[in-house]
């Protein structure tokens, strides 16, 4: 008897059994990893914030002598063929993009939320016909339409976030109407729905909470997207009126200039790049996070 408790106490390999389950070292580097660069994305957001004060020098005037190269004269990017400084430049231009992209994510959440919760909801002819309207969205070329719609309401800040709004909304409708018909047949909701729970809140209270986890990990794989589209429209010169600082516009006004001043086209090229690669890792991230949490 003492013997076959010893041999219970002992796991396969020798090792005495311990009770529950042994913490596991690489979920909590992964963890610490996915908040380091949830941490990096935060600091990109102060910077955008900050950018105005961040800046060194005016980004529309000349500071300093024209094409001073990375590192010359007081320039830590140098300058461009009129001398206006390129790390005030990128900086404005990086503001721009990032928080235009998290207003694009967000307002496109909404409105996809708001169709998908009501159509997946309602069900009947409220949710076909919504769902058809979102569908005749879904059809058209995205980039197309909003180039179409920049090119139509002329450059500018606010036409460029509206061309980009009025094709991003369709794809979060979609998502949480699946969503809300899943969910509308779980248990739990039967019972809600059977005890006499009203419409509103069944939605709020036991439709709501179980969508908001899908809706968020989309939004936040969306918003190197979302750059890079405005970056696309920026190039084109569908963007800010000159001299405005805007990363896809200075990148474009900058390509005559790459066999002999490198940096003047590259400097913004490589922020659009590290914009869209810190919102994508940001992204998944959010995914892993909240996988975790479910699991």
């Amino acid at each position: 008897m003492a013997a076959t408790a010893a041999e219970a106490a002992l796991t396969p390999g020798g090792a005495p059994a311990t009770r529950g389950r042994l913490p596991r070292p690489g979920l909590r580097t992964g963890r610490l990893l996915n908040l380091t660069v949830l941490g990096l994305a935060a600091l990109v957001t102060l910077v955008a914030v900050l950018a105005p004060v961040l800046a060194p020098y005016d980004p529309v005037h000349p500071s300093g002598e024209l094409y001073a190269p990375v590192g010359s004269g007081g320039h830590v990017l140098g300058t461009d063929g009129i001398g206006r400084d390129l790390l005030s430049r990128t900086l404005l231009g990086l503001r721009t993009s990032w928080l235009m992209a998290l207003a694009v994510v967000a307002l496109g959440l909404l409105v996809g939320g708001v169709v998908g919760l009501v159509a997946g909801a309602s069900g009947g002819w409220v949710d076909a016909a919504l769902m058809r309207i979102t569908d005749l969205f879904l059809a058209l070329p995205g980039t197309l339409v909003a180039i179409a719609v920049a090119a139509a309401l002329g450059s500018g800040l606010g036409n460029t976030f509206l061309a980009i709004s009025v094709v991003w909304w369709p794809f979060y409708a979609r998502i949480v109407r699946g969503e809300v018909r899943a969910l509308a047949a779980r248990p739990h909701v039967e019972a809600a729905r059977m005890a006499g729970v009203g419409r509103t809140r069944l939605i709020v209270r036991h439709l709501l909470p179980g969508v908001v986890p899908s809706a968020v990990i989309t939004a936040s794989l969306d918003v190197g997207s979302v750059v890079l589209v405005l970056a696309s429209l920026s190039f084109l010169g569908l963007g800010q009126s000159a001299p405005a600082p805007e990363l896809g516009a200075d990148t474009s006004r900058g390509l005559p200039e790459l066999l002999a001043h490198w940096w003047i086209p590259a400097i913004p090229g490589l922020a659009v790049m590290v914009l869209s690669l810190v919102a994508n890792l940001a992204g998944d991230a959010v995914r892993s996070l909240l996988a975790h949490r479910g699991r």
